[in-house]
């Protein structure tokens, strides 16, 4: 694996499409020697969720992402979006510029949306002197994207070691800014069709990460899979061309200084006025298709995950819920499993488009009213209200 060109390591990564086989220890394979994890989150998004603002949370969360590979010219590498934060792997060659990037997401987080944003870099070495490791595989979530899966504990050691203010990136100057390019969240709430959408976060408990934790991930993916397209929260044809001006207020944030705003804005605005109409007459512009990006848009979106845990944000009805839930409460009371669960009536999208005229467009979903962070919150014991989002 070593011979392999870093830039080169996670195309490498065997792809798998059924995400049932997303605990399947034969998909992954470890990090090169010599890597880093870039990873930042919200100080305080419990504030930020029960002020209604957890769009916001999405966006800096996002931001994360979209700032680091953007600084490595977006390269190919494994990242993992988490509602209020996000990391990325990276060679150890790119940790200066992984630095600069997260340290100007800092500032912009907090100059810009009044988030302060703890960021880190975290070297694999000392994972592996912890006697963890970051394991990677690559779940195809449509022929055009593919999102990296984690395991082996390293990331939330990361995390942890974050937290406790350890390996923390220096602060950048007042006004610096990231390169956003690309990062945008127009998409208005999409409301559940089947139920209620649910956030659920399932981590190994007393146990580790054995057989019965790997069955309980299967049988929970297979009941969601019951409700069609996994519980899927965004329609198969889209979401419907509803776009929010506060939506677009925070996309005229990452795009431009103060003062330099109101083109911008008037920019979007004619960008979505343009888009609505392509659809509605069902016409393409050029090699843009209004219809199929829409199409895209639900295919490439990441509504589950692993991250040394099952990450999932889907549409189900009662009876699933239930069912889903009396698997949680007897792996929990029997030490294979800790979980919180986040129920709410709408999700979110927060997108990374670098160019529309390509079909590898990402779409971050999360639930709307909390989602992964109220979820992680539950595992801890933490109280979060949860307030109805601010569109």
């Amino acid at each position: 694996m070593n011979a392999v060109p870093d830039q080169q390591f996670f195309a490498t990564v065997p792809v798998f499409t059924d995400f049932e086989d997303v605990t399947d220890a034969g998909n992954y394979r470890p990090l090169p020697d010599g890597w880093i994890l870039a990873l930042a989150d919200i100080v305080g998004s419990t504030q930020a969720i029960e002020a209604g603002r957890y769009k916001d949370v999405n966006m800096a969360g996002a931001s994360v992402i979209s700032a680091v590979l953007n600084a490595v010219s977006k390269g190919d590498y494994p990242f993992v979006f988490g509602g209020d934060g996000a990391l990325i792997a990276l060679p150890g060659s790119l940790e200066m510029i992984a630095r600069d990037a997260l340290a100007a997401v800092q500032i912009w987080a907090e100059e810009e949306l009044g988030f302060i944003l703890r960021a880190a870099v975290v070297p694999l070495a000392d994972i592996r002197r912890e006697g963890l490791d970051v394991m990677i595989a690559r779940y195809s979530a449509s022929p055009y994207v593919s999102y990296a899966m984690f395991s082996g504990g390293g990331n939330s050691w990361a995390e942890r070691q974050m937290k406790d203010g350890n390996y923390a990136v220096a602060r950048a100057a007042p006004g610096t800014r990231p390169d956003l390019a690309g990062l945008s969240c127009r998409w208005n709430p999409i409301e559940s069709r089947h139920g209620e959408i649910v956030s659920i976060i399932a981590v190994a408990g007393a146990m580790g990460a054995g057989a019965q934790f790997q069955q309980l991930v299967t049988a929970i993916v297979a009941i969601a899979a019951e409700q069609g397209r996994g519980g899927h929260p965004i329609p198969p044809e889209g979401p419907k061309l509803s776009f929010s001006m506060k939506g677009i207020d925070r996309e005229v944030k990452v795009t431009a200084p103060k003062g330099k705003r109101f083109l911008t804005k008037l920019f979007i605005v004619l960008q979505l006025a343009l888009l609505s109409a392509l659809y509605k007459i069902g016409m393409p512009l050029g090699k843009f298709d209004a219809q199929r990006y829409k199409e895209d848009v639900a295919g490439n979106s990441d509504f589950r995950k692993f991250d040394d845990g099952l990450k999932m944000t889907i549409d189900v009805d009662a009876a699933r819920l239930r069912r889903i839930e009396k698997l949680l409460d007897q792996a929990q009371a029997g030490g294979i499993a800790r979980y919180g669960l986040h129920r709410q009536k709408s999700a979110l999208m927060t997108c990374f488009v670098p160019t529309p005229l390509s079909r590898d467009h990402m779409h971050f979903i999360d639930g709307a009213n909390g989602g992964y962070a109220v979820a992680a919150a539950k595992i801890t014991g933490k109280a979060v209200s949860a307030a109805s989002v601010t569109p």
